[in-house]
Order: C-alpha cells, then structure tokens, then sequence
C-alpha cells in the first residue's frame, strides 16, 4: 500500500480570506481533516471530501493529547490517506509543528508545511501598527509565556532587546508580565491587548505598560489574546469597545 502524507496547514487567525491560495488547494485535495480549536470551524466547507476529526487544544481546557494526535496522523497516513493538520494562526509558531515533523518523519511519512497569517501580525494589522517602525524600535521578538516546564521567559533579557514583544498565551500570567517587564521598561511603555485577531468576534484594547494587566482585566480580555509591547505600538488604534482611559 502507498504511504499517505500530511500537511501542517496555518490556518491564520480565523478570516478565512486570509488563507492562501496554496492552502484551499490543498483542504480540497484532503482525505483526513484534523481540526485545531482555535481554527475557524467553517474550513471543513472548503475540504468536502475530508473525514474531519476535531483534535482541540486550548490553553487551560481539556486538550486532545499531543501524543495521540501524533498518532492519529501516523495511523491515516500509513493507510494511504492525504492528512491536513490544520493549526490556528502560522503551522511553524508556538503550535508543536516540531515535535509533529520529528514524529512523522521517524515513521518514514512525508510532511510539508503550509503558512498561516500568526495572530501577532493580525493584531498589527488591525491596530494598524508597524511592530518594527524603525523610529522605535530594532525588530519584533516572539516569544511564549507558557513554557513547557512552566518556567518564566527572561522579562530582563527581552526588555533589553530594544524589540517590541509579541507575547504569545499570556492572559492567565497577565500580572506576572506586567510585572516583571515593569523592572526593566518604562511604565507607559505603550502595550495593548487583542483578542481573537483576525476574526469576527475580535477585540483590541490599546493601554500602556503600567495599566496593561488591570485593563485587561477590567474589560474581560482572556484566551485567546496576543499582548503586544513597545513603542511602535504608540500609534496604535482601538475600538470603541475596548479602549483604555490610558491609551
């Protein structure tokens, strides 16, 4: 029998006018559709002929295992199927792509990677902010709040970079960032706060560094949401919803 292949396909932020023509190609082609949480449901239309298994991951929820995701994959893909791994935001950004390529490799499967638009770069789109305006600042850092020991990123180190951060699951440490960056940053240090990015149910708070947590708070800001950090975001637009005194 043929071995099959997968696909990790960027999904974006939840626009699906936002993924490539690369991308519908290929949902169209697709014998097994696996389906992040965070991706906007609405995609298995464009995969018609797919079997869709729903394999939820979500920050502080009941989470499908990663161990038997990886399975799962390897299972269809040895059987001959076409499987697309589809992942909210960019394939190759905080999604486990590498432990995935690692896993199926190992078991002789191809696997090639479609990009997304990461929800960072939405979030700028829709503040309609450059994170790398060269009149403040040297470039853009990602960067994870949520480790896989649990461990706390070096605020000291990033703050030092001259970099706005695009900070990545940090809602429930929201305090903690704040915190900890207001040792090594000015406190109105512009930041703000964007929820769902990219999609219909999106919300954008603009603050400043010393306020960022108890306005995130006060407006109910929670996952999924990408803080943004740093003096290009001085220019930064809110909605009416969310818009903090400070901004």
């Amino acid at each position: 029998m043929t071995i099959g292949k997968v696909t990790l396909l960027g999904a974006g932020p939840g626009d699906l006018d936002l993924l490539t023509v690369r991308a519908v190609k290929t949902l169209a082609r697709a014998d097994v559709l696996m389906l992040d949480d965070l991706a906007n449901p609405d995609i298995v239309t464009l995969a018609p002929q797919a079997r869709v298994v729903r394999v939820g991951k979500r920050g502080g929820c009941r989470s499908t295992p990663q161990d038997f995701i990886q399975r799962l994959m390897r299972r269809y893909a040895l059987a001959g199927r076409y499987v697309v791994r589809v992942k909210g935001g960019e394939a190759l950004l905080f999604g486990r792509a590498g432990e995935e390529i690692d896993f199926l490799r190992a078991a002789g499967i191809e696997v090639d990677i479609i990009n997304g638009v990461t929800s960072a770069l939405a979030a700028a789109a829709s503040l309609g902010a450059s994170l790398t305006h060269r009149d403040h600042c040297r470039g853009v850092t990602f960067v994870t709040a949520h480790a896989h020991d649990h461990s706390e990123p070096d605020w000291r180190a990033l703050a030092a970079t001259g970099t706005t951060l695009a900070i990545y699951m940090g809602m429930s440490r929201v305090d903690s960032i704040a915190g900890n960056l207001l040792q090594h940053l000015a406190a109105g240090t512009p930041a703000a706060v964007v929820q769902w990015a990219g999609s219909a149910h999106e919300r954008r708070l603009v603050t400043r560094l010393d306020q960022l947590a108890a306005d995130a708070h006060a407006f109910g800001f929670a996952s999924p949401s990408v803080i943004l950090i740093g003096h290009a975001l001085a220019h930064a637009q809110a909605d009416a919803v969310a818009l903090a005194s400070a901004a």
